[in-house]
């Protein structure tokens, strides 16, 4: 039996309202949209998803990483978040781009690697798509990201059939120069391309099953606003309780991940035996029916969602690179050295030290570099590796930087004891300011620390814990 064994979401603790939009342009605008922090885009978002997805469960044989926005334009982005994760190095990596319906995609991709006779594969789902300023997706866009686990083991929502269609069709797209979202006509890319699409594939997977929509406990579907979805629904017969909430209007439309967060939150709330209908969109249709065996454990979609801090509209376009500003008077950074890099992966990618096979011993040199002498016992050239990334800790002592570059001031930096030893000087995020102090609990997070010369520098922060 093939199905989900395991799901994750990430939603940035950052909010921008329609109405700080709306006071900007002197227009009226409703919601507010999820927006990640100056140091996270789809890679960091993936990581934090898929850690969560994989707690406590044996590393899957395949990663697959779905999004619109990679960072990269060559580049794979699926290795770089298979080795924060730490998973081995035969897994396999693949990234699906270029299209909406990307997380579907690459779920039906990991159904199959499943199929074929790997004990598992994870397929991770991430977006963050830009709107131009005064523009309709200004405030429709959100960011966010979503994992889900397939295999064939403690399922909890089988896999009982799907189908897909693709239809080539420009409704929404961006080109390799583009920097902001592009859409046809509103009236007639609704009326011959998303709802006709959309409707044909739900009911031709209803008539291939043999099944109405009083067979389907809830039906969950990628939609661009909350209207077509609602809509949509209604012309297929379903009530409103069967139709899952689009969250739009709390976090926006996550693109790629948006049809599979909508997945996630059915999950929480299903009873086994339920059946769900499914469905991503872009250039087509992916639609999936899923029978609920259990819900999944773990933190709610509720209590994601109520960890929320507002934004202004200024910090909004510097954390976008939409607004250029003065910059700082302090010498500039020297760009990352490919080669100290690539002698610093295991440090880099899953946060690794050492730890002394004679006294126990944990510790990480602040530059990464490998550790020869004991600083307890101080035994020489006896170490194993040791991971720190999955490693909780405390604020040991921090001080508080008000010329630091960074894009949301004044920086934090702080030494970390983590909990069974080992210490760590490094940046926190995601912090307020004012309930920063010694002894504050802290966990590893997976940050964009800065871009030069085009390569970007991915490492390790400590932020709160929740």
């Amino acid at each position: 039996m093939i199905g989900i064994t395991s799901v994750g979401a990430y939603i940035p603790r950052y909010r921008l309202s329609g109405e700080e939009i709306g006071r900007m342009w002197r227009t009226r605008r409703k919601g507010e949209k999820a927006v990640a922090g100056y140091d996270e885009d789809t890679v960091t978002m993936s990581v934090a998803a898929a850690l969560e997805c994989m707690k406590g469960l044996s590393a899957p044989e395949a990663l697959y990483y779905a999004t619109t926005t990679a960072p990269y334009k060559e580049k794979q982005a699926a290795s770089i978040v298979a080795g924060a994760c730490d998973l081995v190095k035969t897994c396999r990596t693949a990234d699906f781009t270029n299209t909406l319906r990307a997380g579907t995609t690459a779920l039906l991709a990991a159904v199959d690697a499943v199929k074929a006779g790997a004990s598992s594969a994870i397929v991770t789902a991430s977006d963050c798509r830009l709107g131009a300023p005064m523009g309709r997706f200004e405030s429709a866009l959100g960011d966010a990201a979503c994992a889900i686990m397939i295999g064939s083991t403690d399922v909890l929502a089988r896999i009982e059939g799907s189908y897909s269609v693709y239809r080539e069709f420009s409704d929404v797209w961006r080109t390799s120069k583009d920097n902001f979202l592009q859409s046809g006509e509103g009236r007639f890319v609704d009326e011959m391309g998303y709802s006709p699409a959309m409707r044909e594939a739900l009911s031709d997977m209803m008539k291939k099953y043999s099944l109405g929509p009083a067979d389907f406990a809830k039906v969950v579907f990628y939609a661009p606003d909350a209207r077509r979805h609602a809509s949509i629904a209604k012309g297929l017969g379903f009530d409103k309780a069967q139709v899952q909430d689009s969250m739009y209007d709390a976090i926006g439309n996550t693109g790629a991940a948006a049809a599979l967060i909508m997945l996630v939150a059915a999950l929480e709330e299903a009873s086994p035996g339920d059946r769900i209908l499914f469905a991503g969109y872009g250039d087509g249709c992916d639609v999936l029916i899923l029978r609920v065996e259990k819900r999944p454990s773990g933190r709610s979609m509720k209590e994601r969602l109520a960890k929320k801090v507002n934004i202004g509209y200024g910090s909004y376009l510097l954390w976008r690179e939409l607004l250029e500003v003065e910059p700082p008077s302090l010498p500039e950074r020297p760009a990352p050295s490919l080669s100290s890099r690539w002698r610093m992966r295991d440090t880099i990618s899953s946060l690794y030290g050492f730890k002394c096979r004679k006294c126990g011993t944990p510790q990480l040199h602040p530059l990464g570099q490998i550790v020869r002498v004991c600083v307890e016992c101080q035994a020489k050239d006896d170490f194993e590796r040791y991971k720190f990334s999955d490693k909780t800790g405390k604020l040991f002592t921090y001080a508080i930087d008000m010329l630091q570059p960074t894009k949301n001031p004044p920086g934090l930096n702080g030494v970390i004891d983590f909990d069974g030893g080992g210490r760590m000087l490094c940046e926190l995020t995601d912090y307020d300011l004012e309930k920063a102090q010694v002894g504050l609990p802290v966990q590893m997070t997976f940050r964009r620390m800065s871009q030069e010369r085009g390569i970007i520098n991915y490492f390790w922060k400590a932020k709160p814990i929740e």
